[in-house]
Protein backbone atom coordinates (compact mmCIF):
# COMPACT_ATOMS: atom_id res chain seq x y z
CA UNK A 1 0.00 0.00 0.00
CA UNK A 2 0.79 3.39 -0.71
CA UNK A 3 0.88 5.50 2.45
CA UNK A 4 1.89 9.66 2.16
CA UNK A 5 4.98 10.73 3.98
CA UNK A 6 4.78 14.32 5.24
CA UNK A 7 7.55 16.92 5.73
CA UNK A 8 10.28 15.53 7.64
CA UNK A 9 9.10 11.50 7.97
CA UNK A 10 10.66 8.44 7.22
CA UNK A 11 9.48 4.71 7.54
CA UNK A 12 11.89 2.57 9.32
CA UNK A 13 11.60 -1.41 9.19
CA UNK A 14 11.40 -2.90 12.52
CA UNK A 15 12.85 -5.66 11.50
CA UNK A 16 9.96 -8.33 12.52
CA UNK A 17 7.45 -9.64 10.28
CA UNK A 18 8.12 -7.36 7.99
CA UNK A 19 6.35 -4.43 10.27
CA UNK A 20 7.21 -0.76 9.92
CA UNK A 21 6.57 2.57 11.54
CA UNK A 22 6.45 6.18 10.18
CA UNK A 23 8.45 8.81 12.57
CA UNK A 24 9.12 12.58 12.00
CA UNK A 25 12.65 12.50 12.50
CA UNK A 26 11.73 16.17 14.42
CA UNK A 27 9.62 14.89 16.51
CA UNK A 28 9.50 12.21 19.33
CA UNK A 29 10.92 8.84 17.74
CA UNK A 30 10.78 6.14 19.70
CA UNK A 31 13.65 4.08 21.76
CA UNK A 32 14.86 1.11 23.10
CA UNK A 33 12.74 1.61 26.02
CA UNK A 34 9.67 0.86 24.16
CA UNK A 35 11.23 -2.19 22.33
CA UNK A 36 12.14 -3.72 25.84
CA UNK A 37 8.06 -3.61 26.90
CA UNK A 38 6.85 -4.95 24.05
CA UNK A 39 9.14 -7.56 24.89
CA UNK A 40 8.62 -7.57 28.87
CA UNK A 41 4.98 -7.51 27.51
CA UNK A 42 4.77 -10.51 24.86
CA UNK A 43 3.35 -13.26 26.80
CA UNK A 44 -0.73 -11.03 26.87
CA UNK A 45 -2.80 -14.23 26.48
CA UNK A 46 -4.03 -15.44 23.32
CA UNK A 47 -7.38 -13.64 22.48
CA UNK A 48 -6.71 -10.26 24.80
CA UNK A 49 -8.13 -6.77 23.95
CA UNK A 50 -5.68 -4.60 25.24
CA UNK A 51 -5.16 -0.78 25.83
CA UNK A 52 -2.03 1.29 25.06
CA UNK A 53 -1.85 4.50 26.99
CA UNK A 54 -0.05 7.25 25.17
CA UNK A 55 0.99 5.10 22.37
CA UNK A 56 2.87 7.53 20.59
CA UNK A 57 4.20 6.59 16.64
CA UNK A 58 2.47 3.30 17.86
CA UNK A 59 5.68 1.10 18.16
CA UNK A 60 4.41 -0.79 20.71
CA UNK A 61 1.01 -1.77 19.70
CA UNK A 62 2.86 -2.34 16.41
CA UNK A 63 5.06 -4.70 17.77
CA UNK A 64 2.75 -6.40 19.66
CA UNK A 65 0.07 -7.29 16.94
CA UNK A 66 3.41 -9.58 15.61
CA UNK A 67 4.49 -10.66 18.55
CA UNK A 68 1.11 -12.14 20.47
CA UNK A 69 -2.28 -13.20 19.40
CA UNK A 70 -4.23 -10.62 20.82
CA UNK A 71 -7.34 -10.03 19.58
CA UNK A 72 -7.30 -6.24 19.39
CA UNK A 73 -5.31 -3.39 21.24
CA UNK A 74 -6.18 0.00 21.26
CA UNK A 75 -3.82 3.06 21.41
CA UNK A 76 -4.61 6.23 23.20
CA UNK A 77 -2.58 9.34 21.48
CA UNK A 78 -3.41 12.88 22.60
CA UNK A 79 -1.44 14.58 20.06
CA UNK A 80 -3.78 14.61 16.57
CA UNK A 81 -0.72 15.30 14.81
CA UNK A 82 0.94 12.14 16.22
CA UNK A 83 -2.02 9.62 16.70
CA UNK A 84 -2.95 10.86 12.64
CA UNK A 85 0.83 9.14 11.88
CA UNK A 86 0.47 6.37 13.66
CA UNK A 87 -3.16 5.94 12.13
CA UNK A 88 -0.73 5.71 8.55
CA UNK A 89 1.57 3.15 10.08
CA UNK A 90 -1.87 1.05 10.69
CA UNK A 91 -2.60 1.33 7.45
CA UNK A 92 0.88 0.84 5.94
CA UNK A 93 1.23 -2.38 8.10
CA UNK A 94 -2.40 -3.81 7.30
CA UNK A 95 -3.57 -3.99 11.01
CA UNK A 96 -6.91 -2.14 10.64
CA UNK A 97 -8.92 -4.99 11.79
CA UNK A 98 -6.37 -5.33 15.28
CA UNK A 99 -4.65 -1.47 16.07
CA UNK A 100 -7.31 1.36 16.55
CA UNK A 101 -6.12 5.03 17.73
CA UNK A 102 -8.00 7.13 19.59
CA UNK A 103 -6.87 10.80 19.49
CA UNK A 104 -7.70 11.67 22.97
CA UNK A 105 -6.38 12.13 26.69
CA UNK A 106 -6.05 9.93 29.47
CA UNK A 107 -8.22 11.18 32.16
CA UNK A 108 -11.31 11.15 29.64
CA UNK A 109 -11.53 7.21 29.06
CA UNK A 110 -13.98 6.33 31.38
CA UNK A 111 -16.49 8.27 29.08
CA UNK A 112 -15.31 6.03 26.20
CA UNK A 113 -14.83 2.54 27.82
CA UNK A 114 -16.68 0.59 30.37
CA UNK A 115 -14.80 -0.24 33.22
CA UNK A 116 -13.31 -3.23 33.86
CA UNK A 117 -13.17 -4.11 29.97
CA UNK A 118 -9.76 -5.26 28.97
CA UNK A 119 -7.84 -8.01 29.63
CA UNK A 120 -4.22 -5.65 29.51
CA UNK A 121 -2.05 -2.63 29.42
CA UNK A 122 0.59 -1.44 27.95
CA UNK A 123 2.31 1.95 28.83
CA UNK A 124 5.37 3.81 28.14
CA UNK A 125 4.28 6.89 30.16
CA UNK A 126 5.85 10.75 30.82
CA UNK A 127 8.95 9.86 32.96
CA UNK A 128 9.52 13.25 34.48
CA UNK A 129 7.29 15.16 36.97
CA UNK A 130 5.71 18.51 35.39
CA UNK A 131 8.26 21.59 36.18
CA UNK A 132 11.53 19.43 36.41
CA UNK A 133 14.34 18.21 34.17
CA UNK A 134 15.66 19.99 31.12
CA UNK A 135 12.51 21.44 29.47
CA UNK A 136 12.69 20.75 25.52
CA UNK A 137 10.96 23.41 23.44
CA UNK A 138 9.90 21.24 21.12
CA UNK A 139 5.86 21.02 22.43
CA UNK A 140 5.80 17.40 20.44
CA UNK A 141 8.59 16.52 23.12
CA UNK A 142 7.40 18.53 26.23
CA UNK A 143 4.49 16.28 26.15
CA UNK A 144 5.96 12.92 25.64
CA UNK A 145 8.57 13.31 28.24
CA UNK A 146 7.22 15.32 30.98
CA UNK A 147 4.00 14.97 32.82
CA UNK A 148 1.99 17.51 31.41
CA UNK A 149 -1.44 16.22 30.29
CA UNK A 150 -1.42 12.96 33.03
CA UNK A 151 0.69 11.86 35.72
CA UNK A 152 1.89 8.74 36.50
CA UNK A 153 -1.06 8.57 39.01
CA UNK A 154 -3.61 9.19 36.40
CA UNK A 155 -1.80 6.53 34.16
CA UNK A 156 -1.99 3.88 36.89
CA UNK A 157 -5.79 4.67 38.19
CA UNK A 158 -7.36 4.61 35.30
CA UNK A 159 -5.70 1.68 34.12
CA UNK A 160 -6.97 -0.12 37.39
CA UNK A 161 -10.31 1.04 36.20
CA UNK A 162 -10.65 0.12 32.71
CA UNK A 163 -8.81 -3.47 33.02
CA UNK A 164 -10.68 -6.88 34.29
CA UNK A 165 -10.48 -8.45 37.46
CA UNK A 166 -7.06 -9.78 37.53
CA UNK A 167 -6.19 -8.01 34.52
CA UNK A 168 -2.54 -7.33 33.37
CA UNK A 169 -0.73 -4.09 33.35
CA UNK A 170 2.92 -3.37 31.86
CA UNK A 171 4.91 -0.48 32.36
CA UNK A 172 8.16 0.67 31.50
CA UNK A 173 9.76 4.02 33.87
CA UNK A 174 12.46 5.25 35.60
CA UNK A 175 13.92 3.48 38.40
CA UNK A 176 14.56 6.70 39.97
CA UNK A 177 10.88 6.81 40.27
CA UNK A 178 10.36 3.02 41.49
CA UNK A 179 8.98 3.75 45.03
CA UNK A 180 6.38 5.67 43.55
CA UNK A 181 5.16 3.59 41.52
CA UNK A 182 5.20 0.72 43.56
CA UNK A 183 3.07 2.80 46.24
CA UNK A 184 0.23 4.41 43.53
CA UNK A 185 0.59 0.78 42.36
CA UNK A 186 -0.81 -0.69 45.57
CA UNK A 187 -2.63 2.12 46.74
CA UNK A 188 -4.80 1.42 43.29
CA UNK A 189 -4.90 -2.18 44.08
CA UNK A 190 -2.67 -2.81 40.85
CA UNK A 191 -0.43 -5.27 42.67
CA UNK A 192 3.05 -5.24 41.96
CA UNK A 193 4.02 -8.96 40.36
CA UNK A 194 7.23 -9.09 38.23
CA UNK A 195 10.10 -6.35 37.87
CA UNK A 196 13.47 -6.28 35.97
CA UNK A 197 16.06 -3.65 36.18
CA UNK A 198 17.64 -2.31 32.88
CA UNK A 199 21.85 -1.26 32.57
CA UNK A 200 23.60 -0.06 29.86
CA UNK A 201 26.31 -2.37 30.84
CA UNK A 202 27.87 -3.85 34.14
CA UNK A 203 29.41 -0.50 34.99
CA UNK A 204 26.53 1.48 34.89
CA UNK A 205 23.30 2.38 37.75
CA UNK A 206 20.27 0.81 35.74
CA UNK A 207 18.50 3.00 33.30
CA UNK A 208 14.99 1.76 33.13
CA UNK A 209 12.74 -0.53 34.98
CA UNK A 210 9.97 -2.87 33.53
CA UNK A 211 7.07 -3.66 35.88
CA UNK A 212 4.22 -5.92 35.88
CA UNK A 213 1.39 -5.31 37.90
CA UNK A 214 -2.02 -7.70 38.10
CA UNK A 215 -5.40 -6.39 39.00
CA UNK A 216 -6.97 -7.28 42.59
CA UNK A 217 -3.94 -10.22 42.90
CA UNK A 218 -2.22 -11.25 46.13
CA UNK A 219 0.75 -9.83 47.00
CA UNK A 220 4.12 -11.45 45.85
CA UNK A 221 6.85 -9.57 43.71
CA UNK A 222 9.25 -11.53 41.55
CA UNK A 223 12.83 -9.35 40.42
CA UNK A 224 14.18 -11.07 37.13
CA UNK A 225 17.28 -11.06 36.24
CA UNK A 226 18.86 -7.71 35.24
CA UNK A 227 18.95 -6.85 31.55
CA UNK A 228 21.93 -5.46 30.02
CA UNK A 229 22.45 -3.40 26.70
CA UNK A 230 25.76 -3.29 26.13
CA UNK A 231 28.55 -5.36 27.10
CA UNK A 232 31.83 -5.16 28.04
CA UNK A 233 33.13 -4.23 24.69
CA UNK A 234 29.79 -1.73 23.46
CA UNK A 235 28.20 -4.66 21.52
CA UNK A 236 24.44 -5.58 21.73
CA UNK A 237 24.49 -8.43 24.62
CA UNK A 238 22.96 -11.77 22.93
CA UNK A 239 19.48 -11.11 24.79
CA UNK A 240 19.25 -7.54 22.98
CA UNK A 241 20.26 -9.05 19.87
CA UNK A 242 17.09 -11.64 20.48
CA UNK A 243 14.56 -8.83 21.38
CA UNK A 244 15.73 -7.04 18.17
CA UNK A 245 15.50 -10.04 16.20
CA UNK A 246 19.02 -9.94 15.17
CA UNK A 247 20.56 -13.17 16.12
Amino acid sequence: MKIELKENERIDDLEFNNLKIIQNKEGFCFGIDSILLSDFSKNIKKGANVLDLGTGTGIIATLLCGKTNLNKIIGIEIQEEIAEMANRSIKLNNLENKFEIINENILNLLKIFEKNSFDAIVTNPPYKKNGTGIINEDEKKIISRHEITANLEDFIMISTMLLKDKGEFYMVHRPDRLVDILSIMRKNKLEPKLLRFVFSNMNKEPKLILIKGIKNAKPFLKIESNLYIYDENGNYTEEIKKIYNKN
